[in-house]
């Protein structure tokens, strides 16, 4: 790749073989011809049947319909009917979440501008952006949004807004020097870039690169070679689901085999096998996982943050590193000034005095030295100007007044050679040339100062004293700006050399500030066990600056710029990751080697962004976090997350939710699964003693689809508990299916399978099969209805309470209703083949069905008891 920063105009006009009247229309067709259109490229997407096919690799879902075949050959068409339903609805919901996927490039498209203009044989022309080529000569004025790279042939004070590329607020002063030296994208000042806007000047560019070789394109083309991750939870639930389906294959030839040798017909010992594998699957597990983090969703859309994939609820859970852009996201994207030094001593802002004349030419000089303007409570123009602004407008001087009073007689813009800005105006009546600009240019023209005292010859001290505040405000972070003037005669010609023999007003330092809540919430991140990084655009000195004000940048902490990681080898990058908390002067592919860097240590990472640049990493991360005001529609697209409020708090409280539903989903799976394992126990015991079948499969169906189904979902609703952030992140290499969580399924199901088989037993000894197996189906999603309170929490129902969560209250209600009419309507009788039962057999059903919750209950009270 050419680096054209390194190349004169000249050589540059030479390296691409065009004069400087531009192009003729025979290249034009050529070079189109030979590179295309200056659009970007999409990546091939898969198709919405692809997508849809794709639903049913899972394991679990080809048993079922496994189960489904069987079901149906042997005639039992209502099972049948709904296995292939609650499949069907699985894969749709997958579907149209995929859809709603990736629309990054579209957005990145959007960016550039419908027309340009151009000078082709000599002339000025306006054409279509899509058919601007390398070697074009672009003309290009305020307001113009660039629509290709491009080397800077001639420069007329021309800045720039490269926000949405490199994240930064503040304009880029361009020129067209040679450069010598590697410099990173940020530095190249005689460059422009596609998808950047003309803020002040004007200047004649050549077209460099179009199309996907933009920098811009390059971001396009990382978004298309980047992969997503599954999330921590994807991935458990695929390792979950992978074993539990070998062990349901395993169960069940080894029951049709036990069926076999027992002479059970053929197809008997099938339908056999597949009521222990309708026993086995949790049919409702993948929609009742959808809706509680679509609840989740909700939720946090309340409190500021949009999800806009439901598997960014549960990533952000088991977030432990937060990789932040600066500008915007933990700072307000809005200079302020700071201090001002003025008289020989540090002011802020509300401390000056209109009625002390040294105080009143400086405001002048901030006011009438400046190109931006308020209308209507809106900033046009430089952030930096737009400041200064501001600060008059605090000490009630009106800028719009103060211009009015004074017309400008005369000016020389800014540019980034000179570093300074020079105009004419009458202050009392004396024509007096104000200037601004960089210290080290003002002092160097500077022959005396201006105290409280009057004027005076500046002395050497006083350089001294002047350096060493400009030294102080740099090393915190703060830009400056010096002031000067001189009296000058009547219809002056001003010129470059007029900028000479000032005296010296003062300094004034500003600040893109840290938000006020970004402290707080950098404090809590790091009490929920969560790493800030920061990683800015911006120089190493303003980022530590921030950095250190918010908590992020410590004692014993890493600093690096773009160019100093370039420098590192994968190795090295490794070995000091958990050390550097902030990265400076980045690129797009220097963030997502950061990403990756901490990825590689088994860290969850969100990124949080605004620009374009921010997108390939807020893709590659875990979870990429978009900021909903500032944010480029390209970052919000490429995002799972994002921002309505741009607060980084809002992160907070999301990771906290995200904790909770990830707590709630797990307390789901184990009410599913102690419950099926209940019936897996149950049907073996059985099987293995050859007695009658316990259930039949419309049995399992039921209690699977419609009595599990709610009590999960109230589950799934269970509001935080207060500790939450005092929490340290989910282990992402830690599975659902821990030592713990198998104890538990093992216990609470025996518990509820032995109640179920005593009852099973009493019906088979007191009233044949048909009673028998009613009363072990009765018995069975009774119990499983009582274990969904056991399920809502680690402490006991009455540590949490019923009123804390009164949709397990609803859901309890509604599986004894459903129940109860199943039981007791002749239709549904009929349907679910359900025989007539006893009031003692009912009473013991219902006295079966509540003795494991008494017992897990008692257990959870005197475990509290023995942790206090």
């Amino acid at each position: 790749m050419k680096q054209w920063y390194k190349l004169s105009g000249e050589e540059a006009l030479k390296e691409m073989k065009v004069t400087s009247d531009g192009l003729t229309s025979k290249q034009v067709v050529e070079i189109r011809d030979r590179v295309g259109d200056n659009t970007l490229l999409e990546a091939k997407k898969k198709s919405v049947f692809q997508v849809f096919a794709e639903q049913f690799k899972d394991l679990l879902v080809i048993i079922l319909i496994i189960a489904a075949v069987i079901s149906s050959l042997s005639g039992n068409v209502e099972s049948t009917i709904v296995i292939l339903l609650v499949i069907i609805l699985n894969a749709i919901l997958g579907t149209v979440q995929h859809e709603k996927a990736q629309k990054s490039l579209e957005s990145l498209k959007s960016l550039s501008s419908p027309n340009a203009k151009v000078l082709r044989d000599g002339k000025k022309i306006e054409v279509p952006s899509k058919e601007v080529v390398p070697g074009d000569i672009l003309m290009l004025e305020a307001g113009d949004m660039v629509v290709a790279d491009g080397r800077i042939l001639n420069n007329y004070s021309l800045q720039v807004n490269e926000s949405s590329l490199t994240g930064e607020s503040t304009n880029v002063d361009k020129n067209d020097i040679t450069l010598e030296e590697e410099v990173p994208l940020g530095d190249r000042v005689n460059l422009v870039f596609s998808g950047s806007l003309i803020t002040y000047g004007r200047a004649v560019v050549l077209v460099t690169d179009t199309g996907m070789n933009t920098e811009i394109g390059k971001i396009a083309a990382l978004m298309n070679d980047t992969k997503e991750k599954k999330t921590p939870l994807q991935v458990s639930l695929d390792n979950f689901s992978s074993k539990l389906a070998i062990v349901i294959m395993i169960i069940s030839a080894i029951v049709f085999v036990l069926s076999m040798i027992r002479n059970v017909p053929l197809l008997d010992s099938l339908m056999f096998a597949v009521a222990l594998a309708v026993a086995a699957i949790p049919e409702a597990l993948s929609s009742i996982v959808t809706i509680v983090q679509a609840m989740g969703t909700q939720k946090m859309a309340k409190e500021n943050a949009i999800i806009k994939e439901l598997k960014a609820v549960e990533s952000l859970g088991s977030v432990s590193v937060i990789c932040s852009d600066k500008t915007g996201t933990l700072t307000q994207n809005k200079m302020t000034v700071q201090h001002i030094y003025i008289g020989e001593e540090t002011l802020d802002v509300n401390e000056l005095n209109l009625k002390n004349q040294l105080h009143r030419y400086l405001l002048y000089d901030a006011i009438l030295t400046n190109d931006a303007s308020i209308h209507n409570g809106v900033a046009i123009g430089d952030p930096t100007e737009y400041a200064l602004l501001e600060m008059a407008r605090k000490i009630q001087l009106m800028d719009d007044e103060i211009r009015g009073m004074m017309p400008r007689i005369d000016e020389i813009p800014f540019d980034s050679e000179r570093k300074l800005m020079s105009t004419i105006y009458e202050l009392h009546s004396v024509p007096t040339l104000l200037t601004k600009g960089a210290l080290d240019e003002l002092l160097s023209r500077t022959v005396s100062i201006r105290t409280n005292d009057g004027i005076r010859e500046i002395t050497e001290a006083d350089r001294e004293k002047i350096l060493n505040k400009n030294r102080e405000f740099s090393e915190e972070g703060l830009r400056v700006l010096a002031f000067a003037y001189k009296e000058v005669e009547e219809g002056h010609a001003l010129k470059l050399e007029s900028e000479d023999g000032f005296t010296f007003l003062g300094l004034i330092s500003m600040v893109d500030p840290p938000r006020v809540e970004s402290q707080l919430a950098v404090a809590d991140a790091k009490r929920a066990g969560i790493r800030p990084v920061m990683i800015t655009g911006d120089h190493k000195l303003t980022a530590v600056a921030i950095a250190k004000q918010i908590g992020i940048y410590e004692e014993g902490d890493i600093a690096l710029t773009g160019v100093e990681l370039d420098a590192l080898s994968e190795e090295e990058l490794n070995k000091k990751v958990s050390s550097v908390s902030v990265y400076a002067r980045v690129s797009p592919e220097n963030k997502i080697r950061i990403v990756n860097a901490w990825q590689n240590k088994g860290n969850i990472v969100a990124m949080t962004g605004d620009g374009v640049n921010d997108a390939p990493a807020l893709k590659k991360a875990d979870i990429g976090i978009a900021m909903g005001i500032t944010g480029t529609e390209v970052s919000k697209d490429a995002a799972a997350m994002i921002l309505s409020d741009d607060n980084f708090a809002t992160i907070i409280k999301a990771v906290a939710n995200g904790r909770n539903v990830f707590r709630n989903i797990k307390n789901a799976i184990q009410f599913l699964l102690s419950g099926n394992m209940a019936g897996i126990l149950s049907v073996l015991y059985t099987s293995i003693l050859a007695l009658p079948v316990p259930f039949h499969a419309v049995h399992l169906l039921f209690i699977n689809l419609l009595t599990d189904s709610l009590p999960a979902i109230a589950i799934g609703m269970e509001p935080p508990e207060a500790n939450l952030l005092d929490e340290k992140p989910r282990d992402p290499k830690a599975g659902i299916l821990s030592r713990e969580f198998m104890t538990k399924l093992l216990v609470q199901g025996g518990l509820i399978a032995v109640c179920t088989l005593i009852a099973f037993h009493i019906g088979l000894s007191g009233g044949g099969e048909a009673v028998a197996s009613t009363m072990a189906f009765a018995t069975l999603c009774l119990a499983r209805l009582f274990h969904g309170f056991n399920c809502r929490s680690k402490l006991s129902i009455f540590a949490i309470g019923f009123k804390k969560n009164i949709y397990s209250l609803f859901a309890f209600l509604a599986g004894i209703i459903f129940l109860n009419l199943v039981l007791f309507v002749p239709f549904l009788q009929n349907l679910f083949e359900i025989a007539k039962l006893s009031n003692y057999q009912m009473g013991m059903i219902y006295g079966l069905a509540i003795v494991p919750s008494v017992l897990i209950q008692a257990w959870k009270i005197i475990r509290s008891g023995i942790n206090k």
